[in-house]
């Protein structure tokens, strides 16, 4: 039953309880022991939290006496490190900020408990959340559950491995250009970042540059990321940003009267891709079509024109730059690591580049509104490669050299123009790693996006597959 239980998703745990099959001790005592047992070898988590068993029983009294349950009632859920959660620590990965205590939960965190849901645990991350690797000096460095040698991705790591090796069915990461479904990648489960704007950013640091940040939900099913982003969106009356008002759909989507059309792009546009990855994506869209959508190759002359990357580099450096000056102000550099020497060190980006970037990503915004007008979704891949090995900063990808921001080739775009992306596993390398593909739709279309994820999900040849620890 322990079995069962943390590798089941949140939406079947919540049906579990509410039909009283298994309590919330249970649930939440499961995921504690399975902490236990396999985070010393994956060092997914930060902070456990230490309510979350006297949170467990108050949800099953409110289970016995019978009256109304929220849909995640008594389902556990873990968070980066990144996103304030009341009384218990959010250091941001960095001995800048070590036993720094929140007062209030960021929204989305609310939002989730608001629902029954239970915090278990903060989750790795790179420093400030910034980097494709979850290391810091303060909580180490996290292993993917498939093969320990392996990185989890970043920034929000921490969170794919939790979910991965059955520490937490729900979690919420943080997305800037890969970093909840870069992650979902490397470790085979799913996330969603939805259209800038839908769901609110507040209690959430860092906060530059505001237009790329993104908060979403990571989890088992699709089904898992349906329910969350329905709780999770919408205004908060505090972050500028999400004040669109489109209600979020608690379903899997509606068919639109016809087939839909869907095309699949793996370049050019994103850089060289691994062709394993390359074939995932085209059987991905293979079983669209054979399950009855109108689907072919496409290409997007905006993407060929502006490498979304280099537009991305130029205009964030200069945004991201004052923020990790204020926070790092005064404080000596062996309190640093990494990513913040490097970005403190990096040259500012010239007005007249920076204005180039900004009519780049105009473009960029342009070509994908053309595509969209045809096609109601795009398959894509996820990461160029599967998961890679610690540490490693070069890549030699179908026999180009490139550095370790060219993983973030496919995913960038949807931040540069606030485009809707989930990451799901479709296929297995030869070395037995997982690997996803990309589903996009046009802004606010997040039902369509669900709706194509939730047929892969029945195609998919790679259902139900844990690993090994």
């Amino acid at each position: 039953m322990t079995t069962d239980i943390v590798f089941s998703d949140a939406t079947r745990l919540a049906e579990l309880i509410r039909t009283r099959q298994v309590s919330p001790v249970e649930v939440v005592q499961a995921h504690l022991d399975r902490i236990a047992a396999v985070d010393p070898k994956v060092n997914a988590m930060v902070t456990v939290a230490e309510r979350a068993l006297d949170d467990a029983r108050a949800a099953e009294a409110a289970v016995l006496a019978g009256g109304a349950l929220g849909p995640l009632h008594g389902v556990p859920f873990t968070v980066k490190d990144s996103i304030d959660t009341a009384g218990v620590p959010t250091q941001r990965g960095s001995p800048i900020f070590k036993g720094r205590v929140p007062e209030a939960d960021a929204t989305s965190v609310a939002r989730l408990k608001e629902a029954g849901a239970i915090l278990l645990a903060k989750t790795n991350l790179p420093e400030f959340s910034y980097w494709i690797e979850s290391d810091n000096l303060l909580s180490g460095r996290s292993n993917n559950p498939w093969d320990l040698e392996r990185t989890p991705g970043g920034s929000s790591g921490g969170e794919s491995a939790a979910i991965a090796a059955g520490m937490s069915p729900l979690g919420l990461g943080t997305d800037l250009a890969i970093s909840v479904r870069g992650p979902a990648a490397q470790t085979g489960i799913v996330s969603l970042k939805a259209t800038h704007g839908r769901v609110p950013m507040t209690g959430i640091w860092p906060r530059a540059p505001r237009r790329f940040w993104h908060v979403g939900p990571m989890a088992r099913s699709i089904r898992d990321l349906a329910l969350a982003f329905s709780l999770l969106s919408g205004p908060d009356g505090q972050d500028g940003y999400a004040s669109r008002t489109v209600a979020a759909d608690a379903g899997l989507g509606t068919a639109p009267g016809r087939p839909l059309r869907v095309g699949w792009l793996v370049e050019p546009g994103f850089g060289p891709i691994n062709p394993e990855v390359a074939a995932t994506v085209q059987a991905a869209a293979e079983a669209l079509k054979g399950a009855g959508c109108l689907v072919e190759a496409v290409r997007i002359p905006a993407l060929e024109r502006d490498f979304a990357l280099d537009v991305f580099n130029k205009l964030h450096v200069m945004e991201i730059k004052p923020a990790f000056r204020e926070a790092t102000a005064g404080r000596g550099r062996d309190e640093l690591y990494t990513m913040a020497k490097t970005m403190l060190a990096l040259p500012d980006t010239s007005m007249e580049d920076y204005i180039a970037a900004e009519q780049a990503a105009e473009r960029l915004r342009d070509g994908y509104a053309e595509y969209f007008r045809r096609y109601d979704a795009l398959v894509t891949p996820v990461l160029p490669i599967p998961a890679h090995k610690h540490g490693v900063t070069e890549f030699v990808i179908n026999g180009q050299t490139v550095d370790a921001t060219y993983l973030q080739g496919a995913t960038v775009p949807l931040n540069v123009t606030g485009l809707p992306g989930l990451s799901m596993r479709f296929g297995t390398s030869n070395e037995g790693l997982p690997i996803n593909v990309q589903v996009v739709a046009s802004w606010q279309a997040e039902s369509t996006i669900l709706q194509v994820a939730a047929l892969l999900e029945t195609l998919s040849p790679v259902r139900d597959l844990h690993p090994s620890l």
